[in-house]
């Protein structure tokens, strides 16, 4: 394997194949975890996500660049691997996959405002427009399912995602968090060795708890498939392939993946999945990128962008 060792040829069309991987995972969710229910499904995608990782470790001979960080590996490996995971998951039993993967795109944004709070990193006056605008974005995505009148109990037909939305969302800020704790504690830590220690601190911290929610049918053979698909190759080949990409191409380049990824999910949901695109769907996640684009400084500003981390 020399992923690492040679720069891409085509660093677009890369970024192009991160996005589409990155952007099946909500597809994936959306198959698995029904069957599999979040918190099994989750363990079983950390795990299989650590053991090819760890294979890879093993083959660049860096095994020994996670000793003396665990402690701030498991938190990292809860704050951007175990809690997300499952709070998507859990919205992935009522999201469609491509509004999972457009609140995926909000993690800039509690990134930056973490940031802020945290870490005294400026904030400009574009990027406070774009948390504004981010955040009403996420409002008009989902408006049409949200059923908030006195009479939601009624709606029992209808899927209320007000539940899933903020669970998404708590996935976001769980990623913006876990951004700025790397920036400050594990800056020095290789990115492989840090992607392989999350996803075993993640499995080590998720599988007891999954002893108490295994599914009481055997999955089916597409639910299977989808937790094995989603560990290897939206898990541990999308995490090399991101790397690569920030190594050769800068963090400014690599993390524009991120406005790249709703279109993926959206487009593997209609394809896959028969999901509709509605007007309001496409209106709401333009108003989110925008938002996101103003507040990592993407357009005309002055704010660091942060490196995100994606379900």
């Amino acid at each position: 394997m020399t992923i690492f060792k040679t720069k891409p040829r085509n660093g677009s069309i890369e970024l192009l194949f991160l996005a589409a991987i990155w952007g099946a995972s909500f597809l994936f969710m959306r198959i698995g975890a029904p069957e599999f229910g979040a918190i099994v499904f989750t363990t079983l995608r950390t795990g299989i996500a650590a053991l090819f990782l760890l294979s890879c470790l093993a083959i660049y001979k860096q095994t020994n660049g996670m000793q003396g960080h665990w402690r701030d590996i498991f938190v990292v490996g809860a704050f951007n691997t175990a809690i997300p995971f499952c709070l998507f998951a859990y919205a992935a039993l009522t999201l469609s996959a491509g509004t999972t993967s457009v609140l995926n795109a909000t993690a800039p944004m509690f990134a930056a405002i973490v940031g802020y709070l945290w870490l005294k990193d400026s904030l400009t006056l574009s990027a406070s427009l774009g948390l504004c605008l981010g955040f009403f974005g996420v409002y008009l995505l989902v408006f049409e399912h949200l059923h908030l009148d006195s009479n939601a109990i009624a709606h029992t037909a209808k899927t209320n995602a007000l539940l899933p939305t903020l669970a998404a969302m708590l996935a976001a800020l769980c990623y913006g968090f876990a951004a700025n704790y790397t920036k400050k504690y594990l800056a020095n830590i290789k990115p492989l060795a840090l992607a392989t220690g999350s996803q075993i601190a993640a499995t080590a911290m998720l599988l007891p708890l999954s002893i108490f929610f295994l599914p009481e049918t055997l999955p089916s053979d597409s639910a299977i498939s989808a937790v094995v698909l989603i560990g290897v190759i939206c898990t541990g080949i999308a995490y090399i392939l991101f790397f690569r990409l920030l190594a050769h191409l800068g963090p400014a380049k690599a993390i524009s993946v991120t406005y790249l990824i709703p279109a993926f999910g959206i487009i593997w949901g209609a394809i896959f999945l028969a999901e509709t695109i509605s007007l309001m769907m496409l209106i709401g996640a333009s108003v989110i990128l925008l938002g996101v684009a103003l507040t990592t400084g993407l357009i005309k500003g002055k704010t660091k962008a942060v490196t995100d981390k994606t379900a």
